[in-house]
C-alpha cells in the first residue's frame, strides 16, 4: 500500500478520492459541484477522445459544434424531454446587465438546438443520413457530486443522427452501442454488459435506450455509455421533414448517443489498487518510465549515456519518459510513478551497466524481471500487450465471481441484503412488476 492511501477495504469511496489526489488527476473547483481536470487526468481523457474519435470517423461520422445556450422555447417543444431535464438545468435570465427577453438554458444535452438546425439542413432524401458528433461540455445541476463520476459540469461527446427510415435509425442506435462496447473492452480493458433500459429508466424523449454497464471493484454497476433511438419525437417537435423519392414529405428518424469523463472514473475503479492508479496501456499517456539510479556525478553521466543508447529506438513503439531529476531519491520516484499508474518501470543502476541489463517492473502485478538492455524495447512492447489482456481478464473474472443467477423474487431480496454484484433475475418487462 502506498503511504497515505486509504485501502479499498477500509473505505472504498475514500480510496477512490485518494487515488485521484495521489495521481493528480483532478481537484475540487471553487464552484460547488465542479472539478478541475488536472494535466494527468486530462491526458487520459485525450487518449480516450483520440480512440473514440477514430471509431466514430471509421463509422462515417463527422464532428461539429453547436451553441452552449439553448432558448427556453426549444426545450419546451419536446414535453417529455424538458420534464426529464428541468430539475437539472441551469438557466441564464440576465446578460449584458439586462434581463433577457427569453431565458437561455445552459446545455444539459443538445437534441433541441441541433434539431432546430437540422430543420434548415434537411430538405430531401438526398440530404440523409446526417451523422454528426460533438465534443463539448454540459451542465446538469447535481446535488451529490463525486469527482469524474457525477459533477455539475462535465466533458462528453454526443452523437446526433438523422435518417430516412426507422430501420436505419435503429441500426445506427445498435451500431453505436457496439462501438462503445468495443471501446470499453478493447481500450479500457473493462468488460461490459450491453442491455436495453426499462421504460422507466430510458432517456427523456427516447423510444428506446441501450446502455453498457460495468462492474466496479465494490461490485456495484456503473453506466458507462448510452445510445438512444429517438423515433420521430424531435423531428415532429421541430417539424423536420424530407421529401422522399416518391415526392412525399415525411418526418425523419433520429438517434443520439454519448459517453463522458465518467469513463475516467470507471477506469480508476476497474483497475486501480491500494498502491494507487493502474492504467491499461492503450489509455496510459505514459506507458513506460526509466528511472536511472546513481550516487555521484560520474555514475550519473555514465548511466544516462547508457540510457540514451538503449532508448534511442523506442520512439514510435510506445510512449516513455526518462526520469533524470536530481532532487528526488529513486524510492520517491518509484512511488510517484506507481501512483500515476505508468504500466512499466525500468530501473538501471551502476551494477546494471556492468551486466548490460536492467530491471523491468510491471505496475499491475509488481512483478520484477532482469532484462538484457538490447532486448528491452521488444520486451516492453510485449509486456504492454500482456498487461492490457491481463487487466481485462481479471476484470472479467471478478465480474463472473460476483454474478448471481436467481429463480425467485424472494431469493433475490435475500441475496441482495447479503452481498453485492450483478443479479440475473426474471422480469415481465412492465412497470407494474
Amino acid at each position: 500500500m502506498a503511504k497515505g492511501l486509504t485501502t479499498r477495504e477500509q473505505d472504498y469511496s475514500r480510496w477512490y478520492t485518494d487515488v485521484i489526489a495521489a495521481a493528480r488527476l483532478a481537484d475540487y473547483a471553487p464552484v460547488k459541484g465542479c472539478m478541475v481536470i488536472m494535466p494527468n487526468g486530462y491526458a487520459i481523457w485525450e487518449k480516450m477522445q483520440g480512440a473514440l474519435d477514430t471509431l466514430f470517423k471509421d463509422t462515417g461520422h463527422e464532428n461539429a459544434y453547436f451553441p452552449l445556450f439553448i432558448p427556453e422555447s426549444f426545450m419546451k417543444r419536446e414535453a417529455e424531454h424538458v420534464e426529464g431535464f428541468a430539475p437539472e438545468c441551469a438557466v441564464v435570465t440576465h446578460g449584458g446587465g439586462k434581463e433577457l427577453e427569453e431565458s437561455l438554458y445552459v446545455r444539459p444535452t443538445s437534441e433541441t438546438i441541433i434539431w432546430s438546425m437540422y430543420k434548415n439542413w434537411i430538405q430531401s432524401y438526398r440530404d440523409l443520413p446526417i451523422l454528426i458528433n460533438q465534443w463539448a461540455n454540459v451542465v446538469r445541476w447535481e446535488m451529490r457530486t463525486r469527482l469524474f463520476l457525477r459533477t455539475t459540469e462535465f466533458l462528453w461527446q454526443e452523437g446526433h443522427t438523422a435518417h430516412a427510415t426507422s430501420e436505419e435509425a435503429v441500426q445506427e442506435t445498435l451500431q453505436m452501442i457496439e462501438v462503445y462496447r468495443q471501446f470499453a473492452e478493447e481500450f479500457m480493458a473493462m468488460p461490459v454488459i450491453v442491455g436495453l433500459k426499462s421504460d422507466k429508466e430510458k432517456f427523456a424523449g427516447a423510444i428506446q435506450t441501450y446502455c453498457i454497464e460495468a462492474m466496479m471493484q465494490d461490485c456495484k454497476a456503473l453506466q458507462a455509455g448510452t445510445s438512444h433511438f429517438l423515433g420521430q419525437n424531435f423531428a415532429k417537435a421541430f417539424d423536420v421533414t424530407y421529401q422522399t423519392e416518391a415526392g412525399q414529405r415525411e418526418h425523419v428518424w433520429a438517434t443520439s448517443w454519448g459517453v463522458s469523463t465518467r469513463l475516467v472514473g470507471a477506469l480508476i475503479m476497474t483497475h486501480s489498487d491500494d498502491r494507487g492508479l493502474v492504467l491499461p496501456p492503450k489509455l496510459a499517456p505514459l506507458q513506460a518510465v526509466v528511472v536511472p539510479i546513481w550516487r555521484g556525478d560520474d555514475e550519473r553521466a555514465a548511466i544516462l549515456e547508457r540510457v540514451d543508447q538503449f532508448t534511442a529506438d523506442w520512439k514510435g513503439h510506445f510512449s516513455f519518459k526518462i526520469d533524470d531529476r536530481d532532487n528526488y531519491r529513486p524510492g520517491w520516484k518509484f512511488n510517484e510513478w506507481e501512483q500515476r499508474g505508468v504500466p512499466v518501470r525500468i530501473e538501471i543502476g551502476p551494477k546494471d551497466l556492468e551486466s548490460n541489463q536492467a530491471v523491468m517492473v510491471r505496475r499491475d502485478t509488481g512483478e520484477k524481471q532482469f532484462i538484457a538492455q538490447s532486448e528491452l524495447r521488444d520486451t516492453i512492447v510485449q509486456t504492454l500487450q500482456t498487461i492490457q489482456v491481463d487487466l481485462f481478464n481479471r476484470a472479467v473474472e471478478r465480474r463472473e465471481n460476483n454474478s448471481h443467477y436467481l429463480e425467485s423474487y424472494e431469493e433475490f431480496k435475500q441475496m441482495l441484503d447479503d452481498q453485492g454484484g450483478f443479479f440475473y433475475v426474471h422480469w415481465c418487462g412492465s412497470r407494474d412488476c
